[in-house]
């Protein structure tokens, strides 16, 4: 217990030096400049803090170059792991900008955030992911609407579908999922429920090693219907859980 009780204070004040360090040379290095250019400061910078946290990932299939992306959702550190895996501008729920630290790397990383209370908001967001394909990068979004343990996959919301069928971005599936040798995926990775972040954030620094798999699957056929457009994804996305 003491051992991880050291390892998480370690791990904690070296991730605010890393992740600082990152922030100042986001300016200096002109990375602000392009969608493009955010996305490699925000791969260097995710890798650097899986590094620091112990975990181990792996990529199966293609990684898309361009359109959506959509995959489950099972936590914070999903979008910290697709980051690393490469070029990706993500659509996140409004409350994460102002989350400590977090929330500053959100924002510079280029996040699409999005106020899920307000439907207007979905037309703005719908013209940045446009900006952000035209710029030549993948926007992933989590279709479920909030994370789970990871026993199942939520049904697709079809909302942030609709630019996708409007315009025929391709649209490519993915799967995340975890490992966890010394505690339990579902109580120590996943953030979901009524989870405080803080002292989930502080658990997960204990543990040695945490060893992420993302799967990509092949783009979907066209669909100019958002709904039938989700339920492909959901399908499609329920497979790659399944590894199919």
């Amino acid at each position: 217990m003491l051992i991880r009780i050291v390892r998480s204070a370690l791990r904690l004040v070296a991730f605010v030096f890393v992740a600082g360090g990152w922030i100042l040379r986001f300016i200096p290095g002109g990375y602000g400049r392009s969608y493009r250019g955010r996305t490699e400061w925000s791969i260097g910078c995710s890798r650097s803090l899986l590094r620091l946290f112990g975990f181990e990932w792996t990529v199966e299939g293609a990684h898309p170059g361009r359109g959506i992306v959509v995959a489950n959702h099972l936590g914070y550190m999903d979008i910290v792991v697709f980051a690393a895996s490469g070029p990706t501008v993500f659509v996140s729920k409004s409350e994460v900008g102002g989350w400590p630290g977090i929330g500053t790397l959100a924002r510079l990383s280029g996040t699409i955030f999005l106020n899920r209370a307000r439907k207007s908001d979905l037309a703005r967001a719908a013209e940045k992911m446009g900006e952000v394909i035209a710029d030549g990068v993948p926007v992933l979004f989590f279709p479920e609407g909030t994370s789970t343990g990871g026993d199942r996959i939520l049904p697709f919301h079809a909302g942030l579908f609709e630019p996708a069928a409007a315009h025929g971005w391709t649209v490519t599936p993915a799967w995340i999922g975890y490992e966890l040798e010394d505690g339990v995926v579902s109580e120590e990775v996943c953030y979901w429920r009524d989870m405080t972040f803080f002292p989930h954030f502080l658990n997960l620094l204990t543990h040695r090693r945490v060893r992420a798999r993302i799967r990509f699957g092949q783009p979907l056929a066209p669909e100019s219907d958002r709904k039938a457009l989700a339920a492909a994804a959901h399908a499609a996305v329920t497979r790659l859980s399944e590894g199919r």
